[in-house]
This record gives structure tokens, sequence and C-alpha cells, in this order.
């Protein structure tokens, strides 16, 4: 599967493509899954984004079952255009269970530039089940506010582009908060926005703030707009319900359900071997 705008630079793509099909083959990996993240994915991109490819790959069984523990990230950002970053399977699934929203964040990625849709489907599916919500939302709360309170200055004011990485988190606070029943929000700005209850003042200024950043290059440093400002401060704060822990039980199922899809991963969608030759 592949799902990409026309938007992005042609060139981009292929060196992103290039990039993708060297690990494969430096590694002996095999990657069901690489999308775009960032400002991007995010719904907030400048004209001067730079494009932030993260995968997850598979090694092949051999790899798994040896003794010596193998590098679990493969990277490369050959300049500032490009990066390019993916997490073995094993180490997403470990995080994933832990409460990492990052995993989630990539399998729900709008843009994608290769893709197995089982594969990926499979993955939201285990997300949705095994995700802890108390702890995602505690990674979004402390995201964002260590932008908020690293960025904004005394007099109220703070560099736009950063205040971005203060309003996506507390959006994703808040709709966690309305959706009790679920652990993994939408990943871009706009679904958020849509997706939560929020007075028409708010909106309009997110709606702008995009508009803004989408046209200009350089924001600058500027006032908050009065209606973001109390949406981000009244949903960066941490409550009760994201200290509430998962038992014992739970955590072992969790646990479980995610070892199971793993085991099946690795047998579908782990790199093929080519088959040894008996000897004569």
């Amino acid at each position: 599967m592949r799902q990409l705008p026309e938007t992005f630079a042609p060139d981009a793509v292929v060196r992103v493509d290039a990039l993708l099909d060297a690990m494969v083959e430096q590694h002996g990996v095999a990657i069901p899954l690489a999308v775009e993240s960032g400002s991007r994915a995010w719904g907030f991109p400048s004209p001067d984004s730079d494009y932030d490819c993260r995968f997850v790959y598979v090694r092949g069984d051999e790899d798994y079952l040896s003794p010596w523990d193998v590098r679990d990230v493969l990277e490369s950002a050959p300049d500032g255009v490009l990066d390019v970053n993916g997490w073995d399977l094993r180490k997403a699934v470990q995080l994933l269970v832990r409460g990492n929203a990052t995993v989630p964040e990539w399998a729900g990625s709008p843009l994608v530039y290769r893709g197995d849709e089982a594969f990926r489907t499979d993955l939201l599916a285990l997300c949705d089940r095994v995700a802890d919500r108390a702890r995602v939302a505690t990674h979004y709360a402390h995201l964002g506010q260590t932008q908020w309170t690293r960025f904004l200055t005394d007099d109220g004011r703070i560099p736009l582009k950063k205040l971005f990485y203060a309003l996506r988190p507390a959006l994703a606070v808040l709709w966690l908060r309305e959706h009790p029943a679920s652990a993994v929000p939408p990943m871009r700005l706009q679904d958020l926005v849509a997706q939560v209850r929020l007075a028409a003042p708010v909106v309009r200024a997110v709606e702008d703030l995009v508009a803004l950043k989408a046209t200009t290059r350089e924001l600058g440093v500027g006032a908050v707009p009065g209606p973001i400002r109390t949406l981000v401060e009244r949903e960066l704060r941490h409550e009760d319900w994201m200290s509430v822990r998962r038992g014992p039980a739970a955590v072992a199922a969790a646990r479980e359900d995610a070892a199971a899809f793993f085991r099946d991963a690795v047998r579908t969608y782990g790199p093929r071997r080519p088959l040894a030759t008996a000897g004569r």
C-alpha cells in the first residue's frame, strides 16, 4: 500500500524509497510498514518541512532465536531534508505494552510510503487492545508540558512553531478524556479538533495557526492566542485518571496478546531466507 499526497517532492520520495531498500538489503530485514511522521503527518507542515519517515522492521527468526542481542533501531539522516528511522518489531511491541504512544501514531499515520495493509490493520487492532490509555495520556501530557514550560516566556510569548508541539498533545489528552473506551487518539491535528468538543473561538484560532504555518517558512515568536492558551494549560495538567494503572492480570493479558501478534508477524512478514541446497 502507498498513500502519499501530490505535495510530496518526488525526489524526496525516491530518496526515501532508496534508503528503505538499502536498509532491507544491508541488514536483511523486512519492512511491513513505513510511514511519514512529523509535521506533515500531524497536519501542520510548513513550506520547508523535512521528511520524517518512520518504519517498523522484522528480522528473521534466526535473529530472534539468537542468544545475542542485535541493535533494535535502524536510522539514516543523510541531510537536513530526510530523516529515516525504524524500530525492530520486538522493540515496538514492548514499548506499546508499556504505554508508549509512538507505535500507535506510526500505525495510524495517514501518509504511507510502503506497507502491507493486513499488517497495518492488525497492528492498529493490537494498539486498540493493549495500549494503556492512562500511560498514553501521561505521555502526551508530559510531551506537551515540556514544550510549554521550556519555550513560553514570562510575557506570554512563544516560538509559534513550538506552540504546535504543545497544542497537539493537549488535544490528544482531551480526546482521550472524551473517549474513555479508546486508547489511541488520531494523529492529525485536524482530526483531533473534529472529534472533541471545542468552542468556536478555539477552532478558529487553531485553523488560523495551521494556515499561517502552511505558507510561512519562519513563524517567529508571538503571543499565544487566548483560546489556545486556556486549552493547553487546562489539558496538560496531570489528572487523577492518568495515574490509574492496570492490574497484574491485565498487564499479563496484554503481554500475551502482544506476544502472539509478534510471533505471527515474524512468521508472516519476516525476510525470506534462501533455502539451503544439500551438497553432493
